[in-house]
């Protein structure tokens, strides 16, 4: 008989005498939140849980120990706020997303529990350093770019605003990769950010769930088994979430796979090592790796078991815990919603029909009538390759009875499109969630429009642009369903928690209360002109660039003069973001300072970062030429400190909070009509940096609030891009601009490759391509005037400083909490949940 060593019974139910044992062991007093109390359970778990001592030299031990204390103060008021919104029986959200990019836990954790003075205190008195634990805290791997870090600035503001909301997402035990640079190009290393463990975590062993995948269907007496499937456990893992001084905790559950027989125990007898563990690894891979590479059919593959996993584990948690309180579905609509983040959960509007119809025996209309009225969707991107598309094949191999599902709403869908237009056939096959061709696709974002109450943009003009554009057909059949919510970031993280100096003058100018009400910042406008706050500005921002400085010169071995003006653009590495146009003007003011054109010059130090996608050449490629011209131009002593540039690798959430406190100039210069909305312009803007950008995104938006007079505005618009498509001539462009030209030719004649020759041959044919979908050419001598404007500016130092100073008073728009109170009244409709804190 085959023996298998089995995973405990996922089933199994706490008894009564379980759940009297837990409430008599809750009944602790709460514990203290001054100097001594923190440095007394630090020393306790540093000595006793982590079992160290003063021959210790490692600042991971100190860091866990002291997470650890600080987590249990968290633990409290989590516990509260679970019970608040459980004895409330209140609506509640429910955040699915594929990144969630948290950044470090422990400075933020210590603001929003108001103890930052204690801790420091407690520290000083131990000798122990308290920068070197900060610094040892890993970046939490669940995310990549502007998606994740968005949910996890929402996270924090719903928290702060003590909305019931819960983010559900993966426990990737790797990250994207970590970045460093060889020779010029980006190098792929694993990230392995679980290594150590996560001490904020708390795993939740008895919520696993059972997610099914291949298989196939059977149909009997109207009812529907997905039967012979091959099972995965989705075993999740919490994070608190601390709203702001407010004792709400609110939760980001984060599920791991894990396989139904960790191993086969004959196999393993029989000495076949590999394949006793092979169910087991195979079940691992799914959260193993953020985005694994999709060129591949089995990174294909990968990737829809990841967004299934998600939004199956989800749902059936959420579905478990409503029918721990109540026998039917009647009110269940009235309680939920699911806000889906992005295209990747949009599988969630077929799962919530399986789980309604075939685990819970809900008809067709009773299911659809649920789902439809609690799916909510945002989108994030206008790139039409960036949006979900599945082969046929591949669902009908992984996810056969979603397959079903998702025919049967096309064919409902189409019925109602073909009523409001009849004999439209074009129309029909525009909107069908089956794309039809040599290789049948799924349309995810089809999808998601199609089962959800709610569709919104992320920036005015991207959601005009999808009206009028990507979503036209949809817009037109139900106009109601759309809005725009423009993005946020939150102020805690990126303004009071990693600009402390700013923080400091904030709050003895214009009191505290801007931490958890932004717009508050615009009573700086007032004293913009004040030559003492001036100043104390201009003091802040030079220890912000002192430190930047520093960082550039540790991870680039780049001396950057603090006096010069600090111009940064630090994203994900693609064409439409234009860091090659960027550095085409970097390339101009090098062959500016040989041609001996110094007279009035600005000292510039230019600074990149961001990392392109295993599998994007091209933009691999750019990388490439940025860190050969910072070679160049480093290198050159007739450059000296007019001009700096480097690249820093790796770039993360905990590098941002570096470099955005002290930066000059920020570069926001995407290709009109293609950026949905941006947020590291507001991280820049709400720190005091000007920005240099095109009428893109939330730029426009940024533009409307600061004026002109602070902004360097260049570029085509949106309308200008689709008109000069046609007749787009670069070629005839660069031998009317003296300076590009100049440009191209120190390109073309292999000034920054002279010993690899043609390896930039693909980026000179994309600038001279009349198809560069990216217009670069077309753009680049506004880009040029305008950065003349900014560098004349920046000579003026009480211009300059107003400016900066403007920029930061005018961001409350662009707070998180903002946007969520947004969402809330427009989307979500739940009330504001306190805590009882009585017991504090």
């Amino acid at each position: 008989m085959q023996r298998v060593a089995k995973m405990p019974d996922i089933e199994k139910k706490p008894s009564q005498n379980d759940a009297d044992a837990c409430r008599s062991l809750m009944n602790l007093p709460p514990l203290g939140m001054d100097e001594e109390a923190i440095s007394y359970d630090f020393r306790r778990y540093f000595a006793h849980t982590l079992g160290r001592d003063n021959h210790c030299t490692s600042s991971h031990y100190p860091y866990k120990a002291l997470a650890f204390a600080i987590r249990d103060r968290l633990v409290e008021r989590w516990k509260l706020t679970r019970a608040s919104y459980e004895d409330s029986d209140c609506r509640r959200t429910f955040y699915l997303s594929l990144e969630f990019l948290m950044g470090r836990a422990l400075s933020n954790a210590i603001l929003n529990l108001d103890v930052d003075e204690p801790v420091k205190e407690a520290f000083l008195n131990l000798g122990v350093n308290l920068e070197d634990i900060r610094e040892s805290e890993p970046d939490a791997g669940l995310g990549n770019g502007g998606l994740g870090r968005l949910a996890a600035c929402f996270l924090d503001s719903c928290a702060t605003l003590q909305l019931p909301v819960r983010g559900y997402g993966l426990r990737y035990e790797y990250g994207m990769f970590r970045q460093h640079i060889a020779n010029g190009q980006q190098v792929e290393d694993p990230d392995h950010w679980l290594r150590d463990g996560n001490p904020w975590e708390l795993e939740r062993p008895e919520y696993t769930q059972r997610i099914k995948f291949g298989g196939h269907t059977e149909h009997l007496n109207g009812r529907v088994r997905w039967v012979d499937t091959q099972d995965v456990l989705a075993v999740p893992y919490d994070l608190p979430i601390p709203g702001y001084r407010n004792n709400t905790v609110n939760t980001l559950r984060l599920w791991k796979a894990a396989a139904t027989d960790e191993f086969n125990l004959d196999e393993f007898n029989a000495g076949s090592y590999t394949e006793s563990v092979e169910a087991k690894n195979d079940a691992e891979h799914i959260t193993m790796v953020l985005y694994p590479n999709d060129a591949s059919e089995n990174g294909k593959e990968l990737r829809l078991r990841q967004q299934y996993f998600l939004a199956s584990a989800s749902l059936r948690d959420v579905i478990r815990e409503w029918l721990g309180g109540h026998s039917e579905f009647e009110t269940f609509a009235d309680k939920h919603c699911f806000q889906l983040n992005d295209t990747h959960p949009s599988i969630s509007v077929a799962e919530l029909m399986r789980q309604l119809m075939d685990e819970h025996g809900l008809s067709w209309d009773r299911a659809w009538e649920i789902s439809s009225s609690t799916m909510a969707y945002t989108n994030h991107t206008l790139l039409p390759e960036a949006l979900e598309r599945w082969p046929v094949k591949l669902f009908q191999c992984l996810l056969p009875r979603l397959l079903e599902i998702i025919y049967e709403i096309n064919a409902r869908f189409l019925s109602e499109v073909a009523l409001r237009w009849p004999g439209d056939t074009d129309r029909l096959r525009r909107m069908s969630l089956i794309e039809e061709g040599h290789e049948p696709m799924v349309r995810m974002a089809y999808l998601a429009i199609v089962g959800s109450f709610s569709i919104n943009g992320v920036a005015a003009l991207h959601t005009e642009l999808l009206k009028k554009g990507l979503f036209h057909d949809f817009y037109e059949l139900w106009p109601e369903r759309f809005n725009n919510k423009t993005n946020g970031v939150t102020p805690r993280r990126w303004l009071a928690a990693c600009n402390s100096g700013l923080r400091q003058l904030l709050d003895e100018t214009i009191g505290n209360g801007w931490i958890s009400d932004l717009p508050a910042l615009a009573k700086m406008e007032k004293i913009a002109d004040d030559n003492s706050f001036q100043r104390k500005w201009q003091k802040v921002r030079l220890a912000n660039k002192q430190r930047l400085a520093k960082m550039v010169k540790l991870e680039c071995n780049v001396e950057f003069d603090t006096d010069a003006m600090f111009d940064v653009q630090v994203k994900r590495i693609h064409e439409y973001k234009r860091q090659l146009l960027n550095i085409l003007h970097v390339i101009h003011l090098y062959s500016r300072i040989k041609r001996g054109e110094t007279d009035n010059w600005t000292k510039r130090c230019v600074l990149i970062g961001g990392k392109a996608a295993p599998g994007y050449d091209m933009a691999k490629l750019i990388i490439k030429l940025i860190n050969n011209v910072a070679r160049v131009v480093n290198k050159d002593r007739q450059v000296g400190n007019l001009l700096k540039v480097a690249f820093v690798p790796n770039y993360r959430v905990s590098a941002m909070e570096i470099i955005a406190p002290g930066t000059d100039l920020s570069e926001q210069i995407s290709t009109a009509g293609k950026e949905a909305s941006g947020t590291g312009n507001m991280k820049f803007m709400m720190n005091g940096a000007v920005t240099i950008g095109t009428l893109d995104g939330a730029n426009i938006e940024i533009l409307e609030e600061v004026g002109e007079a602070n902004f360097f505005l260049f570029g085509l618009t949106t309308e200008e891009v689709e008109a000069m498509r046609s007749h787009y001539t670069p070629n005839a462009m660069i031998e009317q601009d003296s300076d590009l030209k100049q440009v191209m030719q120190l390109l073309e004649s292999g000034h920054f490759n002279q010993f690899e020759p043609g390896i930039f041959d693909p980026i000179i044919e994309s600038v001279r391509s009349p198809y560069d979908p990216w217009l670069t050419a077309a753009d680049f001598r506004n880009y040029v005037v305008a950065q003349e404007q900014a560098a004349e500016a920046f000579q003026d130092t009480k211009r300059w400083t107003r400016m900066s100073i403007i920029n930061s008073a005018k961001s409350g728009r662009f707070s998180t909490d903002r946007t969520m109170e947004e969402y809330n009244r427009d989307i979500w409709h739940l009330d504001k949940m306190t805590p009882s804190t009585s017991v504090f």
